[in-house]
């Protein structure tokens, strides 16, 4: 009798970084975990097969930034729009940022988010909580009430906090009680209102500007701070080269920092939005080529150790303004792998790197069992054909939000299966049987 909770998958290119894996060979799941790899468990009838010849077969994609809209926003986009997006694009776990509508600052909200993740079952949503009460950057947030409730790390996304004696406070807290502090490094007073990277561009369009100096400055100020309370840290979304040669001086010191940046800062520069293309109006600002090339040095080295979407669909007015008056942000889930794998292409890192950075690293940050593929583990699983040429279209997104420069890029690598927990949650219509 067939079990109707096993499946296999036949004949693909295994490449699991966690645990060394390069081969072809085949994997069996059961009950929503992995079996077995290589020959099948004791009496194994599988339900469901999927030929995975000439593809890749690797874990689950793990996101650390991905905004669902919800609660607060559902006109923009919802749990379950956005995590279909992430199942179309080989993403099984998304941190979401505590930024939502009441803020992450409750465990109800953090009871909420997770009961509405859960009936969509498509991915595994991860919230982050607030650091700071409201994320008005003024009183602390009760961190150990939120770690229980299923807060996977404490954040202020991109409000500042009042003064550096609350972020103290916030550290030490934090390091009490073995929470991760995740920090997106800028001093709101050399941003200064500004909309783009100060430079030669920024210059010539008469926008005003953005220092580097500007995330520099706060990764010192934060960095002096973890080493005086102890506090596991986090940068979040680095954009500059000088902050991650500081960053990597801090991992030689043994401190307890580590790194993430979005994937289109490996790929876009300041030259992008020479003719004000409000679809590159991001935060942080797109830099310098030599920024976007010390960026690329520190992935390829490990000391930024996870590429993430940084995913913020919009309603389609947002971008339709004068550069300064649009909002910043694009949405990422659709090419996170893509441009990964663009970085193969160019050299940058090789393909068991770049899936590395994408799983197995993102989960080791933060902690967690995901992004590998071992007997008892979770099958969480991306399948992707590494030959499929494709164009992101706008009428093919299914998101919403389908801000993003990337329209009409011709990217190489396409998912043609999801599994989550076992389940098929992206797949064509003729590929999986019986």
């Amino acid at each position: 009798m067939k079990n109707p909770n096993s499946t296999q998958i036949l004949g693909g290119r295994l490449i699991d970084p966690a645990n060394g894996i390069d081969r072809v060979t085949d994997i069996f799941i059961k009950h929503g975990k992995i079996a077995a790899i290589g020959e099948p468990p004791e009496e194994f009838t599988p339900q469901r097969t999927i030929d995975a010849s000439n593809q890749i077969v690797c874990p689950g994609l793990v996101d650390l930034s991905a905004r669902m809209r919800e609660p607060g926003q559902e006109h923009i986009a919802t749990i379950a729009s956005e995590t279909a997006l992430a199942a179309r694009s080989g993403i099984t776990t998304l941190c979401c940022p505590p930024d939502t509508d009441p803020v992450i600052d409750t465990p109800a909200v953090v009871t909420l988010l997770l009961r509405r993740a859960k009936r969509s079952a498509r991915a595994r949503l991860l919230p982050i909580g607030a650091m700071t009460q409201q994320l008005a950057g003024e009183y602390l947030s009760e961190m150990v009430a939120l770690k229980r409730a299923g807060c996977v790390a404490m954040s202020n996304g991109y409000a500042p906090l009042a003064n550096t004696l609350v972020e103290r406070r916030a550290l030490e807290y934090a390091a009490t009680f073995d929470i991760m502090a995740i920090l997106r490094p800028e001093d709101r007073h050399l941003r200064n209102n500004g909309y783009a990277h100060e430079g030669p561009v920024s210059a010539r369009l008469g926008l005003p500007a953005i220092p580097e100096a500007a995330e520099s400055v706060a990764v010192a100020r934060d960095l002096a701070l973890a080493e005086h309370t102890g506090c596991r840290i986090h940068f979040h979304l680095l954009s500059s080269g000088t902050a991650a040669r500081m960053i990597e001086q801090a991992q030689q010191q043994r401190l307890k920092v580590s790194a993430n940046v979005a994937a289109h800062q490996l790929h876009l520069t300041e030259m992008d939005i020479e003719d004000f293309d409000s679809n590159c109006h991001l935060n942080p600002p797109l830099r310098s080529l030599a920024d976007r090339d010390a960026l690329r040095s520190a992935v390829a080295r490990g000391v930024i150790g996870a590429i993430c979407s940084d995913h913020q669909p919009l309603e389609a007015d947002a971008k339709e303004a004068p550069f300064p008056s649009t909002a910043t942000g694009m949405s990422g889930l659709q090419t996170l792998l893509p441009l990964t794998l663009r970085l193969v292409d160019e050299g940058v890192l090789s393909l068991s790197e770049a899936i590395a950075r994408v799983t197995c690293g993102p989960a080791d940050i933060l902690g967690l069992p995901y992004g590998r593929l071992q007997p008892g583990s979770s099958a969480d699983i991306c399948i992707f054909d590494p030959r499929a040429h494709w164009v992101l279209e706008a009428e093919n997104m299914p998101s919403s939000g389908r801000n993003t420069p990337f329209i009409g890029w011709e990217f190489q690598g396409q998912v043609t299966h999801t599994l989550f927990e076992g389940r098929p949650v992206f797949q064509p219509d003729h590929s999986t049987h019986a």
